[in-house]
């Protein structure tokens, strides 16, 4: 059995203060597909909300869980069950995950996504195995580059890439952000 295996295997449920992230399941689907529909919230990795009829979420090329992916996490409100959004930790290597995020714009603002990526970090280094978790985001995606440094992540480096289809704001590059295990105990 490989490691990244073994680790999709163990994902447990996690609890912070207000969020229950737990494996996600297929009944999860229709709450991914609305974060999808949101022009918002797909801003960044679309340019506007996705064309269900144009685009194959196994072809695309940002992540579209529809509730049977390992290493995706469904964030509902502890106190109601209200879906939150999504978290992912996905291993790149044995040793390296990149952390992703999408959350409702409802939820926008309230510190819950360095919440929930702050306890997927924590379940990476602890239980996960992981020595390095990496993110990626837009440049000009100042929310997203906000969660990763509130959770400790460092900016590294930023690319620039020729798209074929570019969304407003790609011109800037994209931007990575790492933090490793070391310096994730050494705070």
């Amino acid at each position: 059995m490989q490691r990244e295996d073994l680790r999709g295997d163990l994902m447990v449920q996690l609890q912070t203060a207000n969020l229950t992230l737990a494996p996600c399941r297929s009944s999860d689907a229709a709450d991914f597909i609305a974060l999808e529909r949101d022009p918002d919230v797909m801003r960044f990795l679309n340019g506007g909300a996705v064309d269900h009829q144009k685009i194959v979420p196994e072809q695309a090329a940002f992540l579209m869980p529809r509730g049977t992916e390992p290493y995706v996490w469904t964030a509902r409100m502890t106190t109601d069950g209200a879906f939150v959004g999504w978290f992912c930790l996905f291993p790149e290597t044995e040793m390296i995950a990149e952390i992703g995020y999408r959350l409702r714009r409802a939820c926008w603002g309230q510190g819950l996504a360095p919440e929930g990526a702050s306890a997927l970090v924590t379940w990476g280094f602890t239980s996960g195995g992981y020595e390095k978790i990496v993110a990626t985001t837009m440049a000009v995606n100042q929310g997203s580059r906000r969660v990763m440094e509130k959770i400790g992540m460092k900016h590294t480096r930023t690319e620039f890439a020729d798209f074929a289809d570019p969304i407003p704001g790609s011109e800037h590059g994209d931007v990575w952000y790492e933090l490793t295990r070391g310096e994730f105990l050494g705070r």
